[in-house]
């Protein structure tokens, strides 16, 4: 061959020896490189010295390792043995880092943006040709958009060419095997051709299926690692837009839409990047296996295909059947998540109650619709599982029957038998791809208009604010300025003419909403300036009115990215009175701080922002109001140290606005704002001589504001010493909530519940009396609620196995005879597939016989009949699946939610909510819909992959020696795998949240980091964030590549030995057999590795089950109902309470709140009771209603032990009006009677004497007017009201009233008292007052102390003798 022209016709002698020489010794060298380059490479010694201490290992593989994905089973062999943490993953390429990517896709886009801005400014000059051009020119090109598409295609486009290269040789590849196929069966059939020409098919066809295997595994590591720039790529380029977007902007879109470009649409791209190359590799693969079929069966494979082509239809329709149902679904299951989480934050309020029964009917009502969409969605699934496994079989059989029949001449043998079941394999996958490819293409179209429209917005004008140049002395000076907030509206500041010296404190004032905010957010920039020029030189602090918090510690929040001076640090916090606050958080200013600053009071938030600013030491103060969310004392504290003209800031530029009236004098000058307009300007003095709209605000404000400073200086003698600053500010600001974030609000309301249950006694519910001094007992406790609060407690990760006993349970759940039916389903579906296979080969040994077949229609029949069974047994099995998974699925749930709603309220306490809610969202979600398909695939890949080995074993016999070693590797290569994926995927999901949350909390405080000028900081910390995702990202994506190498190894020499066995044995074999098995062979790499990734799926999806059955087996509360001692009807008669020897604690380990009470309270006494806070007040009547139980002693009512009786029976009999209003999302009705156990009349009767009947008769819908969750849409007072008015309609002969503080006004309040007044002047009530002077005419009045009766007389009797009540009366001013 080669060699022929160096030899010379005579033997032996070499007509050109130099060229003979040369060759072999440039032959030798290539092959020494080729053997070199498949070691590691060191690199080039005088290269930069690689400093990385987990460098990617990739880069220095050699070439067989990269070609095998080698390199991977060092961390694959690790993660096997210890679970994989943060600092085991390797660090990534250069060019894979989100700054490389994110760069080169943010110059295509502004390239794009250049084009366009280029076109435009081309047709411009088109505007002032006269109509009559137009007319003739016909209508002026449309304004070209600038194509983000584009923008993608040219920063990955290269990436995608060389993917679609490997694809196209993969695809090649695959049509060789049937080739080869049938040259087998050739070999066989025909005894005379020599042995080593079936050898050499065997080795061919390994050959084949190998080089197949690697290329699909180079292309499949390609296209995913360019999905991931892909995601990469976007989420940077949100990132980076959103940090310049116009304010009108995002007012038109919410945070959550926002972060949802960043999260969904990002996603889609990297979900659509494994789809696109079908778009022309699916028809390339059609027509390739119908032109081969064609060859092989003629014009019969039309019908076929046309079967085929016929069913996309049939699936498609299904599916978007499938996708309304999952609407539907969805909506269900939003409702009974909300439900759930209104339940768990007024779960007190339920068993206050006793109303769980009503909620839990609800709750159960819609998992009921929930399971019926269930049910059919997933006998719709069924259906479209039995096509998908019939279409190969009845497309086959279709052509062969065509082909049999068409001409009695057509001899159906081995060759074309197999050959031809073998193509329509491959014809399968892609048809069934199509369907996918669509649905993810319309959904990433949909996500890039959505992007595209996003990263064409309106950005704000750097030039807005002149930074460099200023006329001398000044700092700040507006000319002529004005400004709006969105093109559409009109101006809100305008003609403004303001000059600040240097050094100047400013005070900005006026009424509501006349644009004093709106003028700090001009001097930013953040507004759009119509006209006028703004300049302001020197480096700016902005402190905005609500303080924008970031999620890190405290000290980070104050330092914001500037490097640490101890002493400024210190003087920061000492200015900001943050000392005080400092001790009472858990970690001091190594605290971490929740989103949004939640763990912080409104008041520490706040001055946590101005300790921001007063360390930037910038030269430009901008305060926007930062004294309204702090208490007036702490106030006067920041103005003196930090503000006024003795403060930290003295000698800078302050402009300050205010509501604040008592600083003004001390301010150098004063912009009165009106309407968005400057009214006066000038010093206080000035202005006050003046008499014009200055001094009208004055007067309209002074009153107040005298009567308000008073309150605080009383508070304040009181206090020993200062710095205790007042509980109020610490915890009563959680209040300022944004609609937008409902999870926020959960978040907080769920905190707060925390701080209260755990904080003292409950007492303080968030709203804290008024001027009360934090004893230190006190501040131990709120900071012992913070340390377990919310942060702390991390959920703990799973790591490792899952134990059996989970899949014992979920077995149980679906019933042990459905999965008994199942596996029994599976067994018969198989043996119905070998069956029709091996007759179809002995079908095809008959045309050995006279070459023709006789009794065609008998083996069609048979054929036929035992592939139609196949199917519908896969349709039986895939039917009982749905059925026991939608039981398991309804069992499951029934335990969590019957357990949950019978824990005990310390459960709820020391639990997050959103952990609970966790379990019923994400848990029970993944148990409706995702465990069921992934155990039919599983069985599905096992059961195949056990029929093939059956069927090869069969045949060759041989095959038996080698399928030990091959099950070896396999399940090794499973194990490593599957505890390294694992890892990596919750090494994953747990780096993507960190993602999205930065990004919002960088939305939100957009104007703050302008302000500071640290986006180019931001943009590298969400770079940083994204990379460590992208670290787990791409180990992941390799330990699957590296499984498909393994497992695909494994399947290509189960291939190559069924070939070997069946050229050994050919003496005994005839062709039919050889075909099958050797065409079983070729699937079986699919199945193994289909196989393992559904194993890992279950695995990591079974430990929901795990989770909703750990939190099933909580201990629950005392029964609802005890039969034997139920109390007798109409009980309590006469409402006596009786305390014996009672102690309480709050949980076991915890100090005793309540110590040896011992009191009686007579039937019809009015009972006040008061105490500082910790003195156990509202622990009685927790106790009274048993949500605490006794840790000894007991409480007698009417004589009865209350402990003897079941909780419902003792909680509907008491009635208590609590101090946090909570109403359900409902009807009014629904929160007044869930039960519907009373009249109209009554509801009217009850809403009459609560003083709600004009509000209720007023609105349309009456009694069937909608509150909104948490009652949102009721002011406070009157959810207060609807509280009074379920009261009334229980109408017991006890009634605990636990007076609300700070929520209520005045009015509200004397209303309540008086309808307590008349309405319950028979029963026994117990008032916890915080206010005493609604006590003074009680009978008796109890003063608790530590958990102690400290006094227990009538109120005149408690003065005269001066103890505790007398001091108490005497602050209040009634003594």
């Amino acid at each position: 061959m080669l060699l022929t022209p160096l030899h010379s016709p005579t033997q032996g002698e070499i007509s050109d020896p130099f060229r003979f020489t040369t060759f072999y010794i440039h032959f030798a060298l290539v092959l020494c490189a080729l053997i070199l380059a498949c070691f590691r490479e060191k690199p080039p010694f005088f290269s930069a010295k690689n400093v990385d201490p987990n460098p990617y290992p990739e880069t220095s593989a050699g070439f067989l390792s990269r070609l095998f994905f080698w390199w991977f089973t060092k961390m694959a062999i690790y993660g096997y043995r210890h679970p994989l943490e943060e600092k085991d993953l390797w660090s990534l390429k250069e060019e894979d880092r989100s700054q490389m990517v994110v760069q080169q896709l943010l110059e295509a886009w502004r390239k794009q943006e250049k084009q366009t801005a280029q076109h435009e400014a081309a047709a411009a000059p088109g505007k002032n040709a006269s109509s009559e051009d137009e007319v003739l020119l016909g209508a002026r090109p449309r304004p070209r958009k600038p194509s983000f598409l584009r923008a993608l295609l040219v920063t990955f486009g290269s990436s995608f060419l060389i993917s679609a290269c490997f694809k196209l040789i993969q695809d090649l590849l695959s049509f060789i095997n049937p080739q080869l196929l049938s040259v087998l069966i050739r070999f066989i059939s025909n005894p005379t051709a020599p042995s080593w020409w079936g050898f050499l098919v065997a080795g061919l066809m390994f050959l084949c299926s190998m080089m197949q295997s690697l290329i699909l595994q180079q292309y499949y590591q390609c296209i995913f690692v360019t999905g991931l720039k892909f995601r990469t790529g976007i989420i940077g380029v949100i990132y980076r837009k959103a940090l310049l977007i116009t304010n009108s902007v995002k007012r038109a879109s919410t945070v959550g839409e926002i972060v949802n470009l960043m999260s969904v649409d990002a996603q889609r791209f990297m979900d659509l990047a494994p789809f696109l190359n079908l778009l022309w590799s699916a028809p390339l693969q059609i027509i390739l296996a119908i032109y081969f079929l064609w060859q092989n069966l003629g014009p019969s494979v039309l019908a076929g295909v046309a079967l085929m082509v016929l069913l996309i239809p049939l699936n498609g329709a299904v599916a978007v059947k499938m996708r309304a149902f999952q609407v539907k679904q969805m909506k269900l299951k939003d409702s009974r998540i909300k439900l759930m989480s209104e339940i768990l934050n007024g779960i007190k309020v339920l068993k206050l109650y006793a109303w769980e029964p009503s909620f839990l009917k609800q709750v159960e009502g819609i998992r009921q619709g929930e399971l019926q969409l269930l049910r059919t969605a997933a006998y719709l699934h069924a259906i479209s599982t039995f096509t998908w496994m019939c279409t190969p079989f009845l497309v086959t059989l279709i052509t062969l029957w065509v082909y049999v029949y068409v001409d009695p001449n057509n001899v159906l043998d081995a060759e074309k038998a197999f050959v031809s079941v073998s193509l329509f394999d491959i014809l399968r996958l892609p048809l069934n791809m199509l369907p996918q490819l669509i649905s993810n293409l319309t959904q990433a179209s949909v996500s890039l208009k959505r992007i595209q429209r996003f990263l064409t917005q309106d950005e704000l004008d750097p030039q807005c604010v002149e930074r460099k140049t200023i006329s001398p002395g000044y700092a700040i000076t507006i000319h002529s300025g004005t400004f709006t907030w969105a093109q559409d509206l009109p101006p809100t500041l305008h003609s403004l003419d303001i000059q600040v010296p240097k050094g100047a404190l400013v005070a900005v004032v006026g009424p509501v909403g006349c644009g004093k905010s709106s003028l700090v957010s001009a001097l930013l920039g953040e507004m759009e300036k119509l006209e006028g020029k703004v300049h302001m030189k020197g480096s700016v602090a902005y402190v905005p009115q609500q303080a924008w918090i970031q999620n890190c510690t405290l000290q980070e929040n104050v330092l914001f990215g500037q490097a640490l001076n101890p002493k400024r640090y210190q003087q920061a916090l000492e200015a900001c009175a943050l000392l005080a606050d400092l001790e009472m958080l858990p970690g001091g200013d190594q605290t971490e701080i929740g989103e949004k600053g939640i763990n912080l009071s409104g008041g520490q938030r706040q001055r946590v922002s101005l300790a921001r600013a007063v360390y930037s030491d910038a030269d430009i103060f901008l305060l926007d109001d930062p004294l309204s969310a702090v208490d007036s004392h702490v106030a006067k504290h920041i103005f003196d140290h930090v503000i006024g003209p003795e403060g930290v800031l003295a000698g800078k530029t302050r402009v300050l606005v205010t509501h604040g009236i008592s600083f003004l004098p001390q301010t150098d000058f004063i912009i009165v704002l009106a309407d968005g307009q400057v009214s006066e300007m000038g010093p206080y003095p000035a202005l006050l001589q003046r008499n014009g709209s200055f001094a009208n605000f004055l007067h309209n404000y002074a009153p107040d504001e005298d009567q308000h400073l008073e309150d605080s200086w009383i508070a304040l003698e009181g206090a020993e010493d200062n710095e205790a600053l007042l509980i109020e500010d610490t915890l009563s600001n959680h209040t300022d909530l944004t609609d937008s974030d409902p999870v926020t609000y959960a978040v907080q309301k769920q905190f707060m519940r925390q701080l209260s249950a755990l904080s003292s006694d409950g007492e303080g519910q968030g709203q804290p009396a008024p001027r009360r001094r934090l004893g230190p007992s006190e501040k131990v406790r709120v900071t012992e609620a913070k340390a377990d609060g919310v942060l702390t407690q991390k959920e703990k990760a799973e790591i490792g196995t899952v134990e059996l006993s989970v899949f014992r349970d979920y077995a149980k759940a679906v019933g042990l005879c459905t999965t008994l039916a199942i596996c029994l389903l599976y067994v018969g579906q198989s043996a119905a597939a070998i069956g029709a296979n091996v007759w179809l080969s002995a079908w095809t040994n008959d045309a050995m016989v006279d070459n023709r077949q006789n009794n065609t229609s008998l083996r069609l029949g048979v054929y036929a009949a035992l592939g139609i069974l196949q199917g519908l047994l896969v349709m039986l099995s895939a039917m009982a699946m749905a059925a026991g998974g939608i039981q398991a699925a309804r069992v499951l749930h029934q335990a969590l939610l019957h357990n949950k709603i019978r824990s005990p309220q310390s459960f709820f306490d020391t639990t997050p909510s959103g952990r609970i809610l966790n379990r019923f969202s994400k848990d029970i979600y993944i148990i409706d819909e995702l465990l069921a398909p992934v155990i039919l695939m599983l069985l599905n890949s096992f059961f195949n992959a056990i029929s093939t080995l059956v069927v090869i074993v069969a045949s060759t016999p041989l095959f038996t020696v080698v399928i030990l070693p091959l099950a070896v590797l396999y399940t090794l290569v499973q194990r490593f795998y599957v505890a390294t994926s694992r890892q990596l995927k919750r090494l994953e999901s747990v780096s993507r949240s960190p993602i999205y949350s930065h990004f919002s909390e960088t939305v939100t405080g957009a104007s703050v980091i302008r302000a500071y000028n640290r986006s180019r900081d931001f943009e590298a910390i969400s770079d940083t964030k994204v990379d460590a995702n992208q670290k787990s990202c791409y180990p992941y994506i390799i330990s699957n590549r590296w499984l498909s190498v393994g497992v695909e190894f494994v399947g290509n020499c189960v291939v190559l030995f069924a070939a070997l066995f069946a050229v050994i044995g050919r003496s005994s074999l005839n062709p039919g057999l050889v075909g099958l098995s050797v065409s079983y062979s070729l699937q079986v790499t699919f199945a193994l590795n289909w196989m393992i990734r559904m194993m890992s799926d279950l695995e990591s999806n079974i430990v929901a089950v795990e989770r909703v059955k750990e939190y099933s087996k909580t201990e629950t509360e005392a029964p609802w109902v005890v039969e034997g001692s139920r109390p007798p009807k109409g009980w309590p008669l006469r409402g006596e309470v009786e305390f014996r020897n009672y102690s309480v604690r709050y949980r076991p380990g915890l100090d005793l709140v309540l110590r040896d009470l011992s009191l009686q309270v007579h039937g019809g006494e009015k009972v006040g009771i008061v105490g500082r806070t910790g003195a156990g007040k509202s622990s009685m009547t927790l106790c009274l209603f048993r949500i605490l139980e006794a840790a000894k002693g007991e409480i007698l009512i009417d004589g009865l032990n209350v402990a003897d009786i079941g909780l419902h029976d003792l909680r509907s009999q008491l009635t208590i009006i609590p101090q946090d209003p909570i109403l359900f999302s409902g009807t009014l009705r629904m929160n007044l009677d869930p039960f519907g156990r009373y009249s109209e009349e009554d509801i009217w009767q009850a809403l009459e004497l609560s003083h709600l009947h004009m509000f209720v008769s007023s609105q349309p819908a009456g009694l069937d007017f909608q509150c909104s969750e948490g009652g949102e849409n009721l002011s406070v007072g009157q959810r207060q009201l609807v509280c009074l008015a379920r009261a009334l309609l229980r109408k017991s002969r006890i009634l605990v009233l636990d007076e609300a503080t700070a929520a209520i006004d005045l009015e509200t309040d004397n209303l309540i008292q008086a309808t307590i007044r008349t309405q319950f002047d028979t029963c026994t009530v117990l008032t916890i007052a915080h206010r005493l002077n609604t006590i003074m005419d009680y009978t008796r009045v109890l003063v608790l102390d530590k958990g102690v009766v400290a006094e227990f007389d009538s109120p005149a009797n408690l003065i005269a003798a001066r103890g505790i009540f007398y001091g108490m009366a005497r602050d209040a001013g009634l003594a």
